[in-house]
């Protein structure tokens, strides 16, 4: 006679974990999901429920910028070995990361400006100048600039070569433009930076670390890769000088 097993009883192997750990699923052992869920404060520790919110915005941030930076870093590589397909592809993906994390700031500004004044006095001297991903993303995007240069001058083309004849150097202007494409985000990532912190706080205050909002609002223009600003005024000038 066969034994008949409830369904109440019998679950199938594939609904047991394999991987190392005491979470109750792979999915949540893999993810490290009960770790990154405490890394929150909890009620308890709220000085105003909208902490989590606070945190929620700015530690995801964190986990963008540090794949926009892998990716960025991993793609200056590539076009150091001259796969500038691998590199565009990378590319893409880090400037997707900054359009998230420009967008999640909407969040911030579900915030009562008031009720946020209570947040700000358990932030310490917690300053957006201190962002770890913002601070490896420059220098990543530094060393991809270096290889761009690097494989335009291997083939013999000036900068104002690679977008005249970009026609016949398809790939460099691609890269090129990405280039120009992530410093947008990350000088477009700024501007909204400071319009959120000068509608919650003001314009004209004082920042957690005693520096001036004003001088956030300076930063908006900063660019990572000058020079490619700059061509599009050679090219202007270009085309009204051939007429």
């Amino acid at each position: 006679m066969l034994c008949v097993m409830s369904q109440e009883t019998w679950e199938p192997p594939l609904s047991q974990p394999v991987l190392p750990g005491e979470a109750r699923t792979d999915y949540e052992r893999y993810l490290n999901s009960e770790e990154l869920l405490s890394l929150q404060k909890g009620p308890e520790e709220w000085v105003h429920r909208d902490e989590l919110l606070f945190q929620v915005v700015h530690q995801s941030s964190e986990l963008w910028l540090k794949l926009a930076w892998n990716d960025t870093g991993a793609a200056a590589e590539l076009v150091g070995g001259d796969d500038l397909g691998g590199a565009l592809r990378l590319l893409r993906r880090a400037s997707m990361c900054m359009r998230f994390i420009t967008g999640q700031l909407d969040m911030l500004e579900q915030m009562s400006p008031w009720e946020y004044q209570e947040i700000r006095k358990v932030l310490g001297h917690g300053s957006g100048f201190d962002s770890p991903g913002v601070k490896a993303l420059r220098p990543a995007m530094a060393r991809l600039g270096e290889a761009f240069h690097a494989a335009r001058e291997r083939s013999g083309l000036s900068l104002l070569d690679v977008y005249v004849h970009g026609r016949d150097n398809e790939q460099l202007y691609q890269l090129a433009e990405a280039m120009m494409e992530l410093d947008e985000w990350m000088q477009t990532w700024r501007i909204r930076h400071y319009r959120v912190v000068a509608r919650v706080i003001g314009e004209h205050v004082i920042g957690t670390q005693g520096t001036p909002v004003e001088i956030l609002g300076r930063l908006i223009h900063r660019v990572e890769y000058q020079e490619l600003w700059d061509v599009r005024n050679e090219l202007t000038a270009k085309s009204q000088a051939e007429g």
